[in-house]
C-alpha cells in the first residue's frame, strides 16, 4: 500500500515531524512493504516556520526576543533570501507551551516578542512577512506588539501602561507620533480560526480558559477588551472587530488585520498548497492524520480537518490518530475519515501521557494497520474465491 501520512503537531509532546516519524515507524513494523510518504504539516500555529522550511521555502534563523512573561528567549523563523519573504509562527515567541501550566497568568502577558519578531525580519529586509496565529500564551488585542513599532499607552495621569491584558482597560489615550508601521511590507495572517475579537464566540470567552483565565474573569477582561478596540479606533481609524479571526492569538490577529492591513489565509490551506500534499494524496491508498485533541475546534480549520478533507475529494480513505479525544470530534466522520482513534489506551497522568506519547502513537499506527492489512487480505482471498 502507498500510504500519505500528514500530522500536525501533538502539542508540549511531539513535534509534527516526530508524529509522522512515529506512525511511520508503526506502519512500517506492520508490514515493511508499505510505501509510507510522511509530510508533517501545521496550520499556522506552533512549527509553522519549521514546516515551510522542511520543503525547501526558506532557512531556518534565530532571532532574541522575549516570551510572553518578558524572559528572554530564541525563537526561530524561516527566511526566503531569494523572495525576501519570513514565515514565522507567533508561538515561537509567546507560546503556550512555553510556560507550564500553573504559572500561566494572561492578564500580565505581552506580545511584545511577536512584535519583536518581526521587526527583526524587517531589518533583514523582508518584503512580505507570513504570520502563523495559534498556540499563544497572551490574550492583550496585540498590544505589546504594536509598542514595539512605536505606539505609547498611557492612563489618566499621564503614566506609560505596560503592554498587556491588565492594561486594557486604563488607555486613556494612545501616542502615535513615533509609530511606524511597515507600510512597504506585505504581511499574510495564516489562522486556523474564524472568531472575531469580542462578545461570546471571541478571544477571551473562547481561548481564554486555556491560557489561565478564570471563568469569573472573562466579563472583564471582554469589556477591557471592548475598551481598547474603541481607543485603537478612535487613533487609527479602524475597528479590530470587523474582521473573521480579527480574535486569533488573543487578538494579535484583529491588529493585524486591522492596523496593519494583513489579509488572512486559512494556515491549513497555504501548508497544503507549499507542500504538495494534493498531489501526494491524489496517489495514495490511505491517509493517515492526526494531532493532540480532535475535538470541535478540529472542523474550523486544523490540519487533520484539512487532510481529511482533501483526502475525501480524491476518494482516498482517511485515518485520523489523536492523543485524546474531546467533545465534537464525531463531526470528523463527516469531514472524511473513516475512523477517529485516541492513543489513551489506558487512564494515566498528563506527565505520563507526555512521556510516552511517541511509542503510544507508533503502537497505535501499528494496530490500525495490522487491522487493516487483515481486513484487505481477506476482502482478497472472498475474491479469489
Amino acid at each position: 500500500m502507498e500510504i500519505v501520512v500528514a500530522c500536525d503537531s501533538f502539542k508540549g509532546c511531539m513535534s509534527a515531524p516526530e508524529a509522522v516519524r512515529s506512525i511511520e515507524k508503526g506502519i512500517c513494523r506492520a508490514d515493511p512493504g508499505h510505501k509510507v510518504r510522511s509530510y508533517p504539516m501545521a496550520d499556522g500555529g506552533e512549527g509553522t516556520a519549521e514546516v515551510f522550511a522542511r520543503y525547501g521555502k526558506g532557512r531556518l534563523v534565530d532571532c532574541p526576543v522575549v516570551d510572553a512573561y518578558g524572559k528572554p528567549v530564541m525563537a526561530r523563523y524561516c527566511w526566503n533570501e531569494k523572495d525576501k519573504v519570513a514565515i514565522m509562527d507567533a508561538a515561537s515567541a509567546i507560546g503556550l507551551s512555553r510556560t507550564p501550566r500553573d504559572r500561566r497568568n494572561p492578564m500580565i502577558a505581552s506580545s511584545s516578542g511577536v512584535g519583536m519578531l518581526m521587526r527583526e525580519a524587517i531589518d533583514r529586509g523582508a518584503k512580505e512577512i507570513i504570520m502563523g496565529l495559534g498556540g499563544t500564551a497572551t490574550n492583550d488585542g496585540g498590544m505589546g506588539l504594536l509598542a514595539e513599532f512605536g505606539a505609547v499607552f498611557y492612563d489618566s495621569s499621564r503614566q506609560i501602561l505596560p503592554p498587556c491584558t491588565y492594561s486594557l482597560d486604563r488607555i486613556a489615550f494612545i501616542d502615535k507620533r513615533r509609530c511606524r508601521l511597515p507600510r512597504h511590507v506585505k504581511i499574510t495572517v495564516a489562522c486556523d480560526v474564524k472568531n472575531h475579537l469580542l462578545g461570546e464566540n471571541g478571544a477571551t470567552y473562547v481561548f481564554g480558559r486555556q491560557k489561565g483565565l478564570y471563568r469569573t474573569q472573562m466579563v472583564q477582561v471582554d469589556e477591557a477588551m471592548v475598551h481598547y478596540r474603541d481607543k485603537i479606533r478612535q487613533t487609527f481609524h479602524v475597528d479590530m472587530d470587523e474582521q473573521d479571526g480579527s480574535g486569533a492569538a488573543g487578538g494579535i490577529g484583529g491588529l493585524l488585520l486591522a492596523v496593519f492591513g494583513a489579509r488572512m489565509v486559512p494556515g491549513i490551506e497555504l501548508i497544503m498548497e507549499y507542500s504538495g500534499l494534493e498531489d501526494a494524496i491524489a496517489k495514495a491508498d490511505m491517509v493517515i492524520t492526526g494531532e493532540g485533541q480532535t475535538d470541535r475546534q478540529t472542523l474550523f480549520g486544523k490540519v487533520p480537518y484539512g487532510v481529511a478533507s482533501l483526502a475525501k475529494k480524491h476518494g482516498v480513505p482517511c485515518i485520523c490518530l489523536s492523543g485524546a479525544l474531546g467533545a465534537g470530534y464525531e463531526g470528523m466522520y463527516d469531514a472524511g475519515c473513516i475512523g477517529v482513534f485516541s492513543t489513551a489506551d489506558r487512564a494515566m497522568d498528563f506527565t505520563t501521557a507526555l512521556r510516552t506519547g511517541k511509542q503510544k502513537l507508533e503502537d497505535l499506527a501499528f494496530g490500525i494497520m495490522k487491522m487493516t492489512d487483515g481486513l484487505r487480505a481477506k476482502t482478497a482471498q472472498n475474491e479469489h474465491k
